[in-house]
């Protein structure tokens, strides 16, 4: 069964991509389209496209650092575009993401041709190209996730530096897009519900918590029942993601204590860090 055929599925078994093992899934929920996207294929840096937010940041650094128009600035690198053939001005300056595979021969072409330019650039083989090209690097190791969800620390090469420049760190630049890449991964993250479970429901999820804390607990058959879901969940087609049990009044009063336990033990960690 494929990813899409996975996805479709409300009810049978499926096999797990990596592991091949089999298992139930009763309908699809959020938290199981979460673990479909892990094995979805990540695309290269030559497929990726510049967040808006990311390159608004940019493109304004570049601007307020060497005085320049925005208004003059050009990116020939988008999906289907030709950089060669592209209408370039007098005064066009070249702000845009380009091909890694293809870096030293567009920085050389536009040095050629007195094209001004600045280009992302990938931040730990940066000096190969531009140091060599032409070009000053400006350092900056900008963790940036792209709308591929690629994630690539990112630096810029330019020939906008005073001449005799090859390098230097740009700070400002590295805090500016830091922030707009966090923004971005905030969005990205799968706004699922969050349910707190009664004493008497517990979940896998529950107790890996407890080990972490090193709390000891044991649940006995003749206290408990599996369950699929709560009556709150089942409303809204939802469900206990891998299932739960629900508790007798004595397993659910342990239940309770082993959370106390886990809850202080946690407090005192944050304290001590």
């Amino acid at each position: 069964m494929n990813m899409q055929e996975m996805r479709a599925a409300k009810i049978g078994k499926v096999t797990c991509p990596c592991c091949g093992y089999e298992f139930d899934i009763q309908e699809t929920t959020d938290e199981y389209e979460a673990f479909l996207h892990k094995f979805d294929a990540v695309k290269t840096t030559d497929d990726c496209y510049t967040p808006d937010n990311i390159y608004d940041v940019v493109a304004d650094w570049v601007a307020e650092e060497y005085g320049l128009n925005r208004d003059n600035f050009v990116r020939p690198f988008f999906p289907g575009g030709d950089y060669i053939r592209h209408e370039y001005k007098p005064d066009s300056v070249v702000v845009d993401n380009p091909p890694y595979s293809i870096l030293s021969e567009i920085i050389n072409y536009y040095t050629k041709r007195k094209i001004s330019y600045f280009l992302f650039a990938p931040a730990m083989t940066c000096f190969s190209n531009a140091a060599t090209d032409g070009g000053a690097v400006l350092t900056c190791n900008a963790v940036i996730t792209y709308e591929n969800k690629a994630t690539v620390p990112t630096a810029f090469v330019t020939s906008l530096e005073p001449e005799g420049v090859v390098a230097r760190t740009v700070t400002e630049l590295f805090r500016r897009v830091k922030e707009a890449n966090n923004e971005n991964l905030k969005a990205m993250k799968a706004d699922l519900p969050k349910y707190s479970y009664p004493d008497h429901v517990i979940t896998a999820a529950i107790m890996h918590r407890w080990c972490k804390y090193g709390v000891e607990f044991t649940l006995k058959k003749e206290d408990c029942v599996k369950i699929d879901a709560l009556d709150m969940q089942k409303a809204q087609g939802k469900a206990i993601f891998g299932k739960g049990f629900l508790l007798s009044d004595r397993a659910a009063a342990e239940r309770a204590a082993a959370e106390r336990a886990a809850a202080e033990r946690a407090a005192a960690e944050r304290a001590a860090a």
